[in-house]
């Protein structure tokens, strides 16, 4: 398949992100952000976490937001027993 027909999906992209953030919570809701800045801004503006732009180096997710990073974390990265 040639590259330039590929268009992401970028649902699932922000879904991989936010569970992957979930590997980086600490202090409660703060989660480092190492992903780029496009998906950063659609999880602000769907509401998973407060605004990204700024110096902390990490972000705040929102209570729906740590809910749903769970839940995805779950579902996509863990062994079922």
């Amino acid at each position: 398949m040639a590259k330039d027909k590929l268009v992401p999906d970028t649902d699932r992209i922000d879904d991989a992100v936010l569970a992957l953030l979930h590997l980086g919570l600490h202090d409660g809701f703060r989660a480092w952000k190492g992903f780029d800045w496009e998906t950063m801004n659609r999880l602000h503006e769907k509401g998973m976490i407060r605004d990204p732009v700024g110096k902390p180096k990490s972000v705040v997710f929102t209570e729906e937001g740590q809910q749903r990073a769970e839940e995805l974390f779950a579902a996509m990265f863990t062994k079922q027993s």
